[in-house]
């Protein structure tokens, strides 16, 4: 059996217009603005029987304004950035260079005292192993653009440095199908 796993981008905040390292930030005015606009459209997605989210609060909120009750999973979190949480790209480019240029570089490298891009991935895809097969309501998880952008790197067996060139938009919906080990990508019209 396979299993449809649709991901769900969560609605923008501040902090992805800032280009900031995930620091837990809510939804903002426009965000929930945004996701309360997108609702009758996404509604078809309350039909998972499984619901999931990534436990940030802008996920969760993405998740209560389109009255989903998602249940929030520690595994579907965003990538550990160390001590570069909460501040910008810019910030960080500049007190330590060296260490975003290695960053951006090597999946293996973690500069930042957090999870390394390849570890990350790693467990995204773990997650995404451990569904269950046999559900043939599908499943749902609001998941950081990150997470998504992970999910996709792994499904496609992508070399890590692809997950550069994946690009989530907020509220756009992402479709996996299979089980683990052999997923992959459903483009819908």
């Amino acid at each position: 059996m396979s299993v449809r796993l649709k991901l769900l981008a969560a609605a923008r905040n501040s902090t992805l217009l800032e280009t900031r390292f995930d620091d837990d930030r809510p939804l903002d005015a426009a965000g929930w603005h945004e996701a309360e606009r997108a609702a009758p459209a996404l509604c078809r997605l309350a039909a998972a029987e499984l619901r999931y989210c990534s436990p940030s609060a802008r996920c969760r909120q993405t998740g209560e304004a389109l009255g989903l009750r998602p249940l929030a999973q520690p595994a579907l979190r965003d990538c550990d950035m160390g001590r570069w949480r909460g501040r910008t790209l810019g910030e960080v480019t500049a007190a330590e260079p060296r260490a975003v240029e290695a960053w951006l570089a090597d999946p293996r490298s973690a500069p930042h005292g957090g999870e390394s891009l390849l570890e990350f991935i790693t467990r995204i895809g773990g997650w995404l192993d451990t569904r269950p097969a046999d559900d043939a309501a599908g499943l749902l998880a609001v998941a950081e653009p990150a997470v998504v952008r992970a999910a996709l790197a792994y499904v496609l067996k992508a070399p890590p440095h692809a997950y550069w060139r994946i690009d989530v938009q907020p509220l756009s919906v992402t479709t996996l199908t299979g089980r683990s080990g052999k997923w992959g990508l459903l483009l819908e019209a």
